[in-house]
């Protein structure tokens, strides 16, 4: 993956206005502004890609183009086309002579090296044969050029090896995830007239608001981790075909991106469970304030998909009604966490918050301030709507490169995010409770809130009787 972060340098801080290069010059392929390339076909950008004996590609180039080349061909497709140039490329150094050998093995290094970026940053490429066929045909051509000492097939031998061992890891992942894959749903009790002296909750397992909040960021950068570079560009391929190239998404590449919006949803109603599930009003006025003092860690650790998790969770109408609860609930922190959580001005807040953490991550000494984790749906949405508002092609035909320059250098951000190791020390017992206790349905969270504050008007009334009602005629 790309180290160098240029990516603002070359864009600006902004992507409000339009993503369109300079077409002053129609005929040049591919178009340059600023000594970066903002347009191009796409055989010109692929020539970009492949080194040369004077030449190898930027490392933010590289993980640009071929981010992005999936929306306009497939991997295997790209890789035919790179052996080809590498070919063409090898027989023009093909004359015999010692110093021509030398340019040769110095052009089999350079192939070498964007292969071996290639597969560890974009390992999922290479899940097919095809591709698998198309590597190994390369690398075959490549090591041909050293065979006196072997170096570049010993390389060559390591990528494989470790390519080969990424792609294990990933599916045993998946398999692990898919066993474990249980839609939200009501495992507790529904009609309750008293509490269970034996059911426990999240209290009875942390009550340390800043321990529960470092062990949801555990949990979070554990699953961001599993989330890949390709995975986040199915946006955009999901809804493409161009060029009858019909690059249709791969739905087990979207996977992780659902898993960890699943796990969003289910933290959202496990706070809404603790709360409705609560009989007396103090204890639950303590488990609202404590769920907002959760919330207020989170944010000040940088962990921004919790604390929008649990702040969704608390604006859920089952717990949004439980008006005399909430008149005993100290709300001035709560109310801060809504104003940054504000969706006006296209969240304008949180953003703000989200860059300040941002900076802080770039100039870090240790982990803790390292750590960033925006609200995943909206970083979606903002990679989605960036795709909607700007085309992939010009009028004159050409790649607009500049929009996946910007799309690129969103989700370079985001990958050096998860990166980061979490420095706080795992809890399992916390965190077993978190992934594995009784999430009530919505029906059930309006039954136990309705249990715990009757209905107030005729709508209300009306919805309870409507929920007494059917599961009376479910028993």
């Amino acid at each position: 993956m790309p180290q160098t972060p240029i990516f603002s340098s070359m864009l600006g801080s902004s992507c409000s206005g339009q993503v369109q290069p300079d077409m002053g010059e129609r005929c040049v392929d591919p178009v340059y502004q600023d000594g970066n390339i903002v347009s191009g076909s796409l055989e010109a950008l692929i020539e970009r890609l492949v080194p040369t004996m004077d030449y190898y590609p930027d490392r933010t180039y590289i993980f640009t183009f071929l981010l992005s080349s999936r929306v306009f061909i497939h991997p295997h497709e790209l890789l035919a086309k790179v052996g080809q140039i590498c070919i063409k490329q090898k027989q023009q150094l093909e004359t015999g002579t010692e110093a021509e050998k030398a340019k040769l093995k110095s052009f089999a290094a350079k192939i070498i090296q964007l292969l071996k970026e290639w597969t560890e940053t974009f390992p999922y490429d290479f899940q097919d044969e095809k591709s698998m066929k198309e590597l190994k045909e390369i690398a075959h051509r490549i090591t041909q050029c050293d065979e006196e000492n072997g170096t570049v097939k010993k390389i060559t031998s390591q990528m494989t090896q470790n390519l080969l061992m990424a792609l294990s890891a990933r599916s045993q992942y998946q398999e692990i995830r898919e066993k474990f894959r249980q839609p939200v749903t009501d495992k507790g009790t529904i009609l309750k007239n008293k509490p269970q002296s034996t059911q426990k909750d999240i209290l009875s397992v942390c009550c340390d608001p800043l321990i529960l909040a470092q062990q949801l960021t555990h949990i979070e950068l554990e699953r961001v981790s599993n989330i890949y570079p390709e995975d986040l560009m199915q946006i955009v391929s999901h809804m493409d075909s161009l060029d009858n190239h019909k690059c249709r998404g791969d739905v087990t590449k979207t996977y992780n991106l659902e898993a960890y919006d699943n796990w969003f949803n289910c933290l959202s109603m496990l706070v809404a469970t603790e709360i409705c599930r609560v009989v007396k009003k103090k204890q639950r006025t303590r488990m609202v304030e404590f769920f907002i003092d959760v919330a207020r860690e989170c944010f000040n650790i940088g962990n921004f998909n919790s604390m929008m998790a649990i702040i969704s969770g608390m604006n859920l109408s089952p717990v949004a009604r439980l008006k005399k609860t909430w008149s005993k609930v100290k709300t001035a922190k709560f109310d801060v966490l809504e104003h940054h959580m504000d969706p006006s001005s296209n969240f304008c807040n949180y953003r703000t918050a989200l860059q300040g953490a941002a900076q802080r991550s770039q100039t870090a000494n240790s982990n803790r301030e390292k750590i960033v984790i925006p609200v995943f749906n909206l970083f979606i949405k903002d990679i989605y709507f960036l795709h909607k508002i700007h085309t992939n092609r010009l009028p004159n035909g050409q790649i607009n490169f500049k929009k996946f320059w910007e799309i690129s250098r969103q989700i370079h951000d985001f990958l050096t995010w998860k990166q980061v190791e979490c420095p706080f020390e795992k809890d399992k017992k916390i965190q077993s409770y978190l992934l594995t206790a009784p999430i009530y349905s919505e029906e059930a969270l309006f039954i136990a809130s309705f249990e715990s504050e009757g209905p107030e008007n005729h709508m209300e009334k009306d919805s309870w009787k409507t929920l007494r009602t059917t599961l009376l005629n479910r028993a």
